[in-house]
C-alpha cells in the first residue's frame, strides 16, 4: 500500500507555533513519526507539505492511480477550501483527514470542515498520534 501523506500550511512550523496547541516537536520529528509509522505497519508513505493550496490541489490531483490513499491535515485549508474538497471528489482516492489538535473544542470557524465531506474517517486530538492512527486505519488496523 502506497499513502501520500499531505500537510498544508504552517505545519512546517512545528514546534514554534503555539507550542501550548501543537507541541514543541518541530516537522521533522513528525515526518520521521510518520515514516516509522509506515513502517511498522507495512506501507509506504511519501509526505509533502505546502503553504499553497494550488499546490495541495496538485499533489490531490496527481495521487490518482499513483497512491491507494491519502492522509491529509490541510490545516487551515480544511475550513475554507472548496478547492481542496473539488479536489478529493476528482480523484475518488480514499482519504482520511486527520489534525494535530482537536477543532471541534477550537474557534467556531475551525467546526466546518470541507475534507470532512468526503474524507471516510477523521482522526483528530492526538497530536502526532492522529497520524498514526490514520496510518492504521488505512493499513487494515483499527485506529482509534
Amino acid at each position: 500500500m502506497k499513502i501520500l501523506v499531505l500537510n498544508g500550511p504552517n505545519l512546517n512550523m512545528l514546534g514554534l507555533r503555539e507550542p501550548e496547541l501543537y507541541g514543541s516537536r518541530d516537522y521533522a520529528a513528525l515526518e520521521e513519526y510518520v515514516r516509522g509509522e509506515a513502517d511498522r505497519r507495512g506501507v509506504r508513505a511519501e509526505i509533502r507539505q505546502t503553504n499553497h493550496e494550488g499546490t495541495l490541489v496538485d499533489w490531490i490531483q496527481q495521487a490518482r492511480g499513483a497512491f491507494d490513499a491519502i492522509v491529509l491535515n490541510a490545516a487551515a485549508y480544511t475550513h475554507t477550501s472548496v478547492a481542496v474538497l473539488d479536489a478529493l471528489k476528482a480523484v475518488n482516492v480514499r482519504t482520511v483527514e486527520v489534525h494535530l489538535t482537536e477543532p471541534k473544542n477550537r474557534e467556531d470557524f475551525r467546526k466546518v470542515s470541507y475534507v470532512g465531506m468526503v474524507a471516510e474517517k477523521t482522526f483528530s486530538g492526538r497530536g502526532f498520534d492522529s497520524y498514526g492512527d490514520a496510518i492504521a486505519y488505512l493499513a487494515g488496523g483499527e485506529g482509534r
